[in-house]
C-alpha cells in the first residue's frame, strides 16, 4: 500500500490543477501496472518522498538542488528512468528535474540510484537529480518565465485516438506556455515511434512560430541515451523520429 502522504499546501496545488479541466483531460494513463515489490515500496514510500521535486522551489527550480546548477533541464514522462539517469550522470553541473506519474517507472529510476543494501531512509540523495510524480502540468504552470535550459520529451504516450488529441503533450494549447519557461535559445528535443504522433507533431510544430525545427532525423543522433522504449519500437517494427525545436 502507498502510504506516501502530500503535505497540506502541496494537496492544494494538485488540487487547483486538476480541476482547471475535466479528468479525462489528463496527459497520462495509468499510475500503476503490477503491484509494487516489498523493495519497490520502500523506495517509493522512504526515498522518493527525499529526492521530490520540493514545492518550495517553484518560483526558483534552481533552488531544489544540493548546489546550485549552471543550467535547469526537464524531462517530461521519463519512463523507466533510462534516458534520466544518463543525461543526469553525463551533466554533473546540471540541475535534472525528471517527470514521471507511473509509479513503477519512478521505482526503476529510484532502484538504479541506490544498491540493494542501501537504507532508502538513509541512503544519500544525488545533489543535481530530483523528480516530480506529479501531473508535469503543475510545473509547467508554475515555474517563472525563462526558467528552463532544456526540455525532453522521449517516447510520449501518442494516445492514437483523434478525440483524445487534446492528452497529446505536444498540442497547440501547450506551445505557449513552454516557450513561456524555456530561456531564449534553449533546445526541446523530441522523441517518438508512433506514426500518428508522428504526424501530429509535424502538424502542430509547423503551424506555430514559438519553435523553429533544428533537427529532424530517423537516427538517434549519438549523444542521446538509448531508451527501453526505442528498444521495443525497432522490435516491432516501428521507426522512430527525433527532433530538435529551439526556441524563436
Amino acid at each position: 500500500m502507498n502510504t506516501t502522504k502530500k503535505s497540506s499546501s502541496e494537496k492544494e496545488l494538485l488540487f487547483s490543477l486538476e480541476n482547471e479541466k475535466p479528468a479525462t483531460e489528463r496527459l497520462y494513463g495509468r499510475r500503476r501496472g503490477h503491484p509494487l515489490r516489498d523493495r519497490q515500496q520502500r523506495l517509493y514510500d522512504d526515498y522518493l518522498p527525499r529526492i521530490k521535486f520540493p514545492q518550495s522551489a517553484l518560483k526558483n527550480p534552481k533552488d531544489a538542488f544540493g548546489q546550485i546548477p549552471e543550467e535547469v533541464w526537464m524531462e517530461v514522462g521519463f519512463g523507466g528512468g533510462e534516458h534520466s539517469i544518463a543525461r543526469h550522470r553525463a551533466n554533473p553541473d546540471v540541475g535534472y528535474i525528471a517527470c514521471e506519474v507511473f509509479e513503477n517507472g519512478v521505482c526503476s529510476l529510484l532502484s538504479n540510484l541506490l544498491d540493494e543494501t542501501d537504507d532508502e531512509k538513509t541512503a544519500p540523495i544525488p545533489d543535481m537529480l530530483r523528480l516530480w510524480n506529479e501531473d508535469a502540468r503543475i510545473l509547467i504552470r508554475e515555474f517563472p518565465d525563462q526558467s528552463i535550459d532544456k526540455l525532453f520529451l522521449m517516447f510520449p504516450d501518442p494516445w492514437p485516438k483523434a478525440r483524445h488529441s487534446k492528452r497529446r503533450f505536444v498540442h497547440p494549447d501547450r506551445i505557449p506556455l513552454l516557450h513561456r519557461i524555456l530561456r531564449p535559445g534553449a533546445h526541446w528535443h523530441v522523441a517518438s515511434d508512433d506514426p500518428t504522433y508522428q504526424e501530429w507533431v509535424l502538424e502542430v510544430m509547423g503551424n506555430q512560430s514559438y519553435f523553429e525545427k533544428v533537427l529532424e532525423t530517423s537516427e538517434r543522433p549519438s549523444n542521446w541515451p538509448s531508451t527501453r522504449y526505442e528498444q521495443k519500437a525497432y522490435q516491432a517494427g516501428r521507426q522512430p523520429i527525433f527532433w530538435i525545436f529551439k526556441k524563436v
